[in-house]
């Protein structure tokens, strides 16, 4: 199982637009094979910072997240060209 967070900024003033393209891309990634959890979150009391919460059953279904229409139309071409800093952390399950 592979999981992770990746943890983005954006300008204040494209929230709203930020939550349009997450709210397209959440559920074509919940839908996807493989996908387990795709939860994104604003994070309180940071102006405009999300964090999105991710899991997959193996590398595969990752890469195919990343190749699918939608992971290129919404956040290639969406959340990438607003966003200001990107920061992914790769996570490991205790139990």
């Amino acid at each position: 199982m592979l999981s992770f967070t990746v943890k983005m900024t954006f300008d204040p003033a494209d929230r709203d637009a930020v939550q349009e393209i997450l709210c397209q891309l959440t559920p074509a990634s919940r839908n996807e094979p493989g996908c387990v959890s795709y939860i994104p979150h604003f994070v309180e009391g940071e102006g405009c910072t999300v964090l999105i919460y991710e899991q997959y059953v193996d590398e595969a279904a990752l890469e195919h997240h990343r190749g699918s229409p939608h992971f290129h139309q919404y956040a290639i071409g969406g959340l990438y060209q607003k966003m200001k800093q990107r920061q992914l952390e790769n996570l490991s399950a205790i139990c």
